[in-house]
């Protein structure tokens, strides 16, 4: 979550983007970021936003999981 908006201030930045972090940070983020596409409303892209968003979903998901199974194996 923290390289989504690390990646999404660096707009503000002219030329960030070209530097080495901001290549690393864009192989890491734009795959998953590029998923949500379909988010813009006229020039303003939301995708950063609905990633951070399904990604607090997953994250949600795998603690639920994982205290289904400390119970189950009585662990917790």
């Amino acid at each position: 979550m923290l390289a989504i908006i690390v990646y999404a201030l660096m707009s503000w930045f002219p030329g960030a983007y070209q530097t080495g972090f901001g290549r690393f940070l864009g192989r890491i983020v734009e795959p998953f970021q590029s998923w949500f596409n379909f988010a813009h409303v006229g020039m303003l892209g939301f995708q950063p936003v609905v990633a951070i968003f399904v990604l607090g979903i997953i994250r949600s998901g795998l603690y639920y999981v994982e205290e289904l199974l400390f119970r189950l194996l009585g662990w917790y």
